[in-house]
């Protein structure tokens, strides 16, 4: 295990892209919660609005840089056939499998980490008169969501095995509910929609779509040919 993760650590870091996708993500996040926080109302108490909505708004447009960095950790090696060399080098493929997962996790849990930290320290900044805020709290919960987030891209992406096929699957899973949850009428089936949505449920329900993907992919990845 300690080889099959020291190979994934090697392969991220001696590739621009995954770097760039990563500070793009960190970049954006930051961006988009400063502009959210920028169009709060403020009053003489204070301003109106939420830090950690605020920063939940950024991370809902950086998990799309996350989701593209997470399917190409796989995807990419099933396009030029690196797959191949990869499994040679460590047989057990659930083995090279649980290292990018490993990997993946870590690298998102870190990015994710400093991404959050901005957006709130940018929130703070533009809204001044908020409440002080438990940093740790405001922190984990995105961070968490960011890396079932990327989990789950991992884990699609082994099972598609195309890139364009598995960013495009996975961002209509994360941006298309939302959208149409505001186009059913019946209340009902709009709560549902949001209870079953990776995006809009609890954490619980994005661990549970993450840990079906890595299951099925795992599953895949053993039993049939690369």
């Amino acid at each position: 295990m300690r080889r099959a993760l020291h190979a994934e650590w090697t392969k991220l870091r001696t590739v621009a892209s995954p770097l760039w996708l990563l500070l793009g993500m960190i970049a954006t996040t930051v961006a988009m919660a400063a502009g959210a926080a920028s169009l709060m109302a403020c009053e003489s108490a204070g301003c109106g609005g939420d830090l950690t909505k605020v920063s939940r708004l950024g991370v809902e447009l950086g998990q799309a840089l996350v989701v593209i960095l997470a399917v190409l950790v796989i995807s990419g090696e099933y396009g030029t056939g690196m797959i191949r060399t990869s499994l040679m080098a460590v047989p057990r493929r659930l083995t090279v499998f649980a290292a990018k997962a490993g990997t993946l996790t870590a690298v998102v849990a870190l990015a994710g980490t400093i991404a959050v930290l901005g957006s709130l320290l940018a929130g703070r900044l533009i809204m001044p008169g908020q409440a002080e805020l438990t940093v740790g709290h405001a922190t984990a919960g995105p961070v968490l969501y960011l890396i079932l987030i990327a989990l789950l891209s991992l884990g699609i992406a082994v099972i598609v095995r195309d890139s364009a096929t598995s960013i495009g699957a996975i961002l209509g899973l994360l941006y298309l509910p939302p959208i149409l949850g505001q186009t059913i009428a019946n209340p009902q089936w709009q709560q549902l929609l949001q209870q079953l949505a990776p995006t809009s449920a609890t954490l619980g329900v994005t661990a549970g779509w993450s840990a079906a993907a890595l299951a099925a992919g795992g599953l895949l990845l053993r039993t049939r040919d690369v």
